[in-house]
């Protein structure tokens, strides 16, 4: 999958919609999150559109709240975003607030691991460390198991995005922490820029 649209682009788009630290950190962080799995299930080439999906995937959440995945196309048509992107986009809130399915297994990790990046990030919160680098599956899946903690987060979302990976909770869960891990510096140097 193929991009014409930048990085710059991207980041400027998400900037004149978001101003919240906690959506901009949201971003920020799934970017890097996906930008790790395209290297890891070997579409290394595709990074950079694997990383502005997971940029770009909540750009009308923050104004347009009641219209989450609707708002998202006439957005993204402000940089001419093509297709594919706006379609990832759309597809993260399937079966919520959006009809589009996520078909391709880059929207497919999108969909599983958005509500579970929120869930690690309040997970690391309560940690003395603040940081992922310490967490380990076990600790996540405590707090998975607790409904009351970070219930915002669904479970069953989560859930659903690992079943349509094909993947057992465990996995989703470790792989997603060794993304995070490897983009936790980055996203906090880039947050400090924006401040």
């Amino acid at each position: 999958m193929e991009t014409k649209v930048t990085r710059a682009q991207a980041l400027a788009l998400l900037r004149k919609y978001n101003r919240e630290p906690f959506h901009l950190l949201h971003a920020l962080t799934v970017e890097g999150v996906m930008r790790w799995y395209a290297q890891s299930l070997g579409y290394e080439s595709e990074a950079d559109f694997w990383g502005l999906a997971g940029l770009l995937h909540d750009i009308d959440f923050e104004q347009f709240p009641e219209e989450h995945c609707q708002k998202a196309p006439e957005l993204l048509a402000e940089i001419y975003a093509e297709e594919p992107l706006i379609h990832a986009v759309c597809s993260h809130g399937y079966g919520l607030v959006s009809d589009v399915e996520p078909t391709h297994e880059m929207e497919k990790v999108l969909f599983a691991i958005d509500e579970l990046t929120g869930l690690i990030g309040a997970v690391v919160k309560m940690r003395p460390s603040k940081s992922v680098m310490d967490l380990e599956v076990a600790s996540l899946k405590k707090k998975f198991k607790d409904k009351k903690f970070a219930a915002g987060c669904s479970r069953e979302v989560i859930r659903t995005g690992a079943e349509r990976l094909g993947w057992e909770l465990d996995r989703l869960f470790q792989l997603t922490i060794e993304a995070l891990r490897s983009c936790e510096a980055q996203v906090q140097a880039e947050l400090d820029e924006m401040a």
